[in-house]
């Protein structure tokens, strides 16, 4: 739906809440999860960007539910929207790490153990990582619908526009 009522500042306020989690997904999702891998720190480091992509997650959260004018709101509702896209990754993922821990316990040998778990987590996270891409496209394609005063069809019609 394009709203032709939105100033050109309200515009860039769209447009950030898509800036912010694209940074975000970028800098915790695709930088910082490979930097803690290659530092060996273990799965506990994994928790990092996690924490830190769960807390940008939680502030567009809140942000979403503030009230300012129409369709600064509907672009961050979307933004949400498509952080809990991510949020099914993580959780998938985590479902992943929980069934490899269980197999690589049943291993009777040590080394085999570690093998397990080493290549079972890597194949875990890429749920995660396949969402991480997702999530970036759809956010860096909002950013034009932004600068074009769009609103999604589905999203204007669960949050309608004042008359």
């Amino acid at each position: 739906m394009r709203y032709a009522n939105a100033t050109d500042t309200e515009v860039r306020q769209a447009q950030f809440p898509h800036n912010l989690f694209v940074g975000g997904l970028f800098l915790f999702d695709l930088l910082m999860t490979p930097a803690v891998l290659a530092l060996k720190v273990g799965m506990v480091g994994l928790f990092i960007p996690l924490v830190f992509s769960g807390a940008l997650i939680a502030w567009i959260y809140l942000r979403s539910k503030k009230t300012t004018t129409w369709f600064v709101d509907a672009h961050w509702k979307l933004a949400f929207t498509r952080a809990q896209w991510l949020m099914i990754g993580y959780a998938i993922s985590a479902a992943l790490i929980l069934v490899a821990w269980l197999i690589s316990l049943a291993s009777s040998d040590h080394n085999m153990r570690h093998i397990l778990w080493t290549a079972l987590t890597r194949i875990a996270l890429m749920p995660t990582v396949i969402l991480v891409l997702i999530t970036a496209v759809m956010e860096a394609s909002a950013i034009p619908m932004a600068t074009r005063r769009e609103v999604p069809d589905k999203l204007a019609a669960s949050f309608p526009p004042p008359a």
